[in-house]
């Protein structure tokens, strides 16, 4: 039976990976610091915390369910502990690509993060249609990266993340750095901005008289069928004054350089600012 040990057990991301593990047939021991996590540990998943030396001792797979900006801290102190052989789950690049991963050549790091559930959702069940994080009952992508270690340890790392998000429906493989162009490039520096936009331009729009009920159901429609477009999810074409919009609003809206965020020097800094 493989052992895991969660750090960060009674947070929010903790909780939801416990969750999910208890369903499975690994042997979870549950670290958790704080009075309010252990009171949520034992209320939402009916399991007790124990101390890190007695969660490490012996432990196949050890997963780091703490903030970014903790992470460094955290495997500073903890990784120098651990067995050889034992693998070190990191649920986000940004650390890992940081630097802030303790060098131990006898270790494995491995480095897993959801894609949740695409916009584009087939579900046909309540839960599965309101299931926007993932991890509950909507099928999602996950990405995975080998960052040190054995060949053979990617089979574990990869059945621990489709364990940690179920339901999974496929996981990608590829680098830190690459994850790093993933997130925070393309989700957040790129995505959630675009986002925040949108959802100011709306506001907007409201401040003309129209109403926030009929200005939402407008955007989000069109942002339903404009995606399903422009990311071939339906055949279909733009109309005429639709592509004039795009070629006016795009220069508009976006600095020329504006792709100058993907460059490995904007990535890197993106990554120290959140660490």
């Amino acid at each position: 039976m493989t052992t895991v040990a969660l750090f960060g057990a009674g947070g929010k991301m903790g909780i939801r990976l416990g969750r999910n593990l208890a369903r499975t047939d690994f042997e979870v021991r549950s670290v958790e610091v704080s009075d309010i996590g252990k009171d949520r540990l034992r209320s939402e998943i009916g399991a007790e915390a124990v101390a890190p030396e007695v969660a490490i001792k012996g432990a196949d797979v050890v997963i780091l369910a703490v903030p970014d900006t903790v992470i460094g801290k955290v495997a500073k102190d903890l990784v120098p502990q651990l067995d050889p052989g034992t693998m070190v789950v990191v649920l986000d690049a940004a650390a890992p690509f940081a630097g802030d991963l303790p060098e131990r050549a006898d270790i494995t790091y491995f480095v897993t993060h959801p894609c949740h559930p695409v916009i584009f959702n087939y579900g046909k069940t309540d839960a599965e249609l309101h299931d926007h994080f993932g991890g509950i009952a909507a099928p999602q992508g996950v990405v995975n990266a080998l960052m040190q270690g054995p060949e053979e340890h990617y089979a574990l790392g990869d059945s621990i993340a489709r364990a940690i998000y179920a339901p999974v429906n496929r996981t990608h493989r590829c680098t830190v750095e690459q994850m790093a162009y993933l997130e925070p490039g393309l989700s957040e520096t790129v995505c959630a901005s675009l986002l925040v936009v949108m959802r100011q331009a709306m506001d907007e729009v409201v401040k003309t008289g129209v109403s926030q009920e009929c200005a939402r159901d407008f955007l989000l429609g069109h942002m339903n069928i404009l995606g399903a477009v422009i990311f071939d999810e339906v055949q279909g074409v733009f109309s005429d004054a639709c592509n004039k919009a795009i070629e006016f609003g795009i220069p508009v809206l976006m600095k020329d350089d504006w792709k100058r965020v993907f460059e490995p020097e904007e990535i890197l800094a993106s990554v120290k600012r959140i660490t």
